[in-house]
């Protein structure tokens, strides 16, 4: 198999194989053995080997017959009937899972699926900076300050200050006196962070309840919300405000300023808009018009009034549309949702 990772600096012309590499050149025919074989082959690498050919397998996608016929007579392994291929997550970790054990492989699959990348210090950079301070203010400075100096320059920065200050300038002393570390040592931290930190991270970072059914409530049709919303009410009170508390209905955009109204109308069709304010509340309806030129409100009224009765469920939809849009110019800093505290108050 080693053979085939170092077959991409060989420049093969024929059956395409010049344009894929050495590690796809060996996830093809790691597939194309079948389970049994690929199995006991995976039973003989150690956790780089698995992880970084793993990682190719798994976004190897569709395989032409030809190219794995081609491949195959480039090594003179003879394969009758080979058809084509496709390499994905499950059917690698299927793969992994006849030859190693189900807690290596959660890892090494962990480490290919993980949008904060393959390394353990990639993900570290992806971690809240209180959460990680919170973990390392109770480790060794020494051990704190190998981490950081791996971590991206901004995020150190944050988590330094997120630190007590004594020690923080305790590590950072230690950073300035460090020089290479050892490679058995860099492997023992980033062990004990997989196993001690990452591992308890994934188990507490549970989304939290309240927000799910916040949101799965914001995604009924109003009669539907209404029922659930009492039946909560009956059972827990404090659960059913709480919710309430986190759900953005589409009368809460009463609560954007003139200007965030404006960015939410440029991008809001106003067909479903003339929809939506068809069962809008007198507030939310002149929210909208206020900021609208004299021309524009007047062509609305006239297409609200043309459309005639509308279905309840097809308003329900056109307000879910328009606070998914609102949402999402909020997330992007396009727009302001306030809160209605005192901290959002403007002053003119």
């Amino acid at each position: 198999m080693a053979k085939l990772i170092d077959a991409d600096d060989r420049g093969e012309a024929d059956g395409g194989l010049s344009d894929i590499t050495g590690p796809q050149k060996a996830s093809i025919v790691m597939f194309a053995m079948g389970e049994e074989r690929t199995a006991r082959l995976f039973g003989m690498m150690d956790d780089t080997e698995i992880t970084e050919l793993s990682q190719t397998m798994a976004n190897l996608g569709q395989v032409d017959a030809k190219t794995v016929e081609s491949l195959f007579v480039m090594f003179a392994k003879m394969m009758s009937g080979s058809g084509s291929l496709v390499g994905s997550f499950e059917s690698t970790e299927r793969l992994l899972t006849k030859s190693i054990g189900a807690e290596r492989v959660a890892q090494i699959m962990e480490d290919i699926r993980g949008p904060a990348g393959r390394t353990m210090w990639d993900k570290l950079g992806s971690v809240n900076e209180a959460t990680l301070a919170t973990y390392l203010k109770n480790e060794y400075p020494q051990t704190v300050a190998v981490v950081l100096s791996k971590l991206k320059v901004e995020h150190t920065a944050r988590v330094l200050g997120e630190l007590p200050e004594e020690f923080a300038m305790e590590v950072v002393t230690r950073m300035l006196a460090m020089e290479s570390v050892r490679k058995d040592i860099l492997d023992g931290v980033e062990q004990t962070l997989r196993t001690e930190f990452m591992s308890n991270l994934a188990r507490t970072a549970r989304r939290d309840s309240h927000e799910m059914i916040a949101e799965i409530f914001n995604n009924f049709d109003r009669s539907t919300e209404s029922r659930f919303m009492t039946a909560l009410e009956e059972r827990s009170r404090d659960s059913a405000d709480r919710i309430k508390a986190l759900m953005f209905t589409f009368d809460d955009l009463g609560k954007l300023d003139p200007g965030s109204v404006q960015t939410l109308l440029r991008g809001v069709e106003k067909t479903r808009l003339a929809v939506a304010l068809k069962g809008a509340s007198e507030t939310i309806r002149d929210l909208f018009f206020s900021n609208m030129s004299e021309r524009a409100g007047k062509m609305l009224r006239e297409d609200m009034e043309a459309m005639g009765p509308v279905r309840l469920k097809e308003v329900d939809e056109a307000q879910m549309e328009i606070v998914t849009k609102a949402k999402e110019l909020a997330a992007s800093g396009e727009i302001v949702i306030s809160e209605g505290g005192g901290d959002d108050e403007m002053i003119y």
